[in-house]
């Protein structure tokens, strides 16, 4: 059993049957899924990801529309970095603003991870990103180089143009410098007209599970 296996078995323990529960995307949350319909476990499942929505589907786990929901005990996700603090970034999927709605309609927000991605303070090695308004494109831009933060907007080679979300909005990766007060970042990118959500999630994560060669231990607040 790998890691990432091992963490997502040891996030059973935290899922009570005949609930919702929220799912982020990433393989260990497809290895939980997995562990899920092994346990025999009866819960409904909301998920930004439409890999994850797949992969629920085909093992018979029933997914509700986010919309619908307004509250469930636990949510679980995975990250590019996180922490002692409970900090995380998160950068490659671009559904973090639907995966922190999620986050704060759950009791519990758990991210799932090996002991790799755990740091006494983010590096931000990993850009920041940011779901954008089309319109504001030009103005985030601007007030992002007044912050220090050298930004592009994302693309792709297997689509013209930039890439666009579900919601129709622009992504933009944000690098900066290490060193930041990651709460203060937040506030400050959220607050620029045009930005919906931001990647930096310095509130929402309650617990992490790490799996190490040892063991998973907790680190909670």
């Amino acid at each position: 059993m790998n890691l990432k296996q091992k963490c997502a078995k040891s996030a059973l323990a935290y899922i009570t049957d005949e609930t919702i529960i929220g799912l982020g995307g990433g393989s260990t949350i497809g290895y939980l899924i997995e562990f899920i319909k092994e346990q025999g476990l009866n819960v409904k499942v909301i998920t930004p990801s439409q890999k994850t929505k797949l992969l629920c589907v085909k093992q018979g786990l029933e997914v509700l529309p986010t919309c619908a929901v307004d509250e469930v005990d636990v949510a679980f996700d995975g990250c590019d970095e996180v922490d002692e603090k409970l900090h995380a970034l998160k950068s490659g999927g671009g559904i973090h603003t639907q995966e922190k709605l999620i986050a704060s309609m759950a009791k519990d927000y758990i991210l799932l991870v090996d002991d790799s991605k755990v740091v006494p303070e983010l590096t931000y090695q990993h850009p920041v990103v940011l779901e954008i308004l089309q319109d504001s494109l030009a103005f985030v831009l601007k007030k992002l180089g007044g912050m220090g933060g050298k930004a592009e907007v994302r693309s792709s080679s297997a689509k013209d143009g930039y890439t666009v979300t579900d919601y129709g909005n622009f992504l933009v990766d944000v690098w900066f410098e290490e060193g930041q007060d990651s709460v203060q970042l937040e506030k400050s990118l959220k607050e620029i007209p045009g930005v919906l959500d931001v990647s930096l999630f310095t509130r929402a994560v309650t617990k992490a599970l790490v799996a190490s060669a040892e063991g998973v231990y907790e680190i909670s607040k």
